[in-house]
């Protein structure tokens, strides 16, 4: 005979499975704790650019006021004032700059899509290098392993770390490539100084994005196939620093791939998912989302449109941020429960959101750069 402890034990734990089995049924997003509001006004500006014919795809900045823009022109821009004003740094052509990432003031790396993808493109060098700023920019040294043909992310941390009893900081990047293959990482666990590249090809057709928690944790976004008939949406995760990884979240729908990630806290992580299903029974466009640090994902609509193409996504926390498309932007406040069509520009590809104190400064590029500032948006 159970006594009465036991009993109670024994419910307790009927309980707890039963509320596990419900939460792992629902795929409702739950919103959490917001720490900024955004005022009735917050909009975003269109920012007095070099014109361009089509989607641009990476910005970056360092300080609220300064930062970067590359282009598949071969373009890198700089800004100094919040981008009032852009200064032409680079001219390439044949060079497409699908991404851009700076260390700080002056160190900062630019990746190229490679050749054989989009047309023109004749520059074979994946990744670049600056160590003045941008001023001059140089081939990236200390590549080991496997050439890796073209790059679309570059992710860069400052991490803290057990340095022999000590605690210490050290600069871990890692740039992937790329859409439509080969899939290849390649990482640098001493800001730059020296590389090795994965090849992903066992785990991921394209390497779309990229995201790292520490040295051991990250996740790469991509597509199950190279191929973008059979392709499904794919993330995959390593916890021993890329030896080894596992598939956390795929959709269930060809013609899909993931493209941006964005993540506002440690817990939760927003992906962009796009879809290239010409059947109109396939109209409705997701996100997918996680609320566990991403060890599992879910997805949440966005809008049921098949003329819509997502593109960047960008939170400023786990309810407020903002989703990149064809016809312009889709805005949340509540964590993906309800989205608001708004302008901010045309193919927005990514979103770069930095606090400032009290508010936070947002940049977003496509075939414009726009920019979202609101200086009294923290909450108590």
């Amino acid at each position: 005979m159970k006594t009465k402890p036991q009993k109670i034990w024994t419910a307790t734990i009927l309980i707890g499975l039963l509320c596990m089995g419900l939460a792992a049924c629902s795929t409702a997003p739950q919103a959490t704790t917001p720490r900024y509001q955004l005022s009735a006004d917050a909009a975003w500006s269109k920012l007095n650019t070099v014109a361009y014919k089509g989607k641009q795809d990476d910005i970056f900045f360092v300080q609220p006021d300064l930062g970067w823009y590359v282009n598949g022109a071969g373009k890198i821009y700089k800004t100094t004032d919040g981008g009032q004003n852009w200064l032409e740094q680079l001219s390439r052509p044949g060079t497409f700059f699908r991404t851009v990432g700076f260390v700080d003031a002056m160190h900062g790396y630019a990746g190229n899509i490679g050749t054989d993808y989009f047309p023109g493109v004749t520059d074979t060098t994946a990744l670049y290098e600056t160590r003045d700023g941008g001023v001059s920019w140089q081939v990236a040294k200390g590549q080991e392993g496997i050439q890796i043909k073209g790059l679309c992310a570059i992710d860069i941390l400052h991490n803290k770390f057990i340095n022999s009893g000590v605690l210490d900081k050290r600069t871990i990047i890692h740039a992937g490539g790329r859409v439509g293959g080969p899939a290849t990482l390649l990482r640098s666990l001493d800001g730059g100084s020296s590389w090795k590249s994965i090849d992903m090809t066992p785990y991921t057709g394209m390497i779309l994005d990229v995201k790292f928690f520490d040295a051991m944790t990250g996740f790469v976004f991509g597509a199950s196939s190279s191929d973008t008939e059979k392709s499904r949406a794919r993330i995959i995760m390593t916890k021993d620093g890329g030896a080894s990884w596992k598939t956390v979240y795929e959709s269930s729908r060809p013609y899909e791939l993931t493209w941006k990630a964005s993540f506002p806290t440690r817990d939760t992580g927003y992906v962009t998912i796009q879809s290239y299903n010409p059947d109109p029974a396939t109209s409705q466009r997701y996100v997918a989302k996680t609320e566990d640090g991403g060890l599992s994902w879910k997805e949440i609509p966005l809008v049921n449109d098949i003329k819509v193409r997502e593109f960047g996504v960008g939170f400023i926390d786990a309810n407020t941020g903002w989703v990149g498309a064809m016809d312009g932007g889709y805005q949340t406040t509540d964590g993906g429960l309800s989205w608001k069509h708004i302008p901010m520009g045309r193919a927005v590809n990514k979103i770069r959101l930095l606090p400032t104190g009290k508010g936070f400064v947002g940049y977003a590029i496509g075939t414009e750069v726009f920019k979202i500032k609101q200086d009294n948006a923290r909450l108590p």
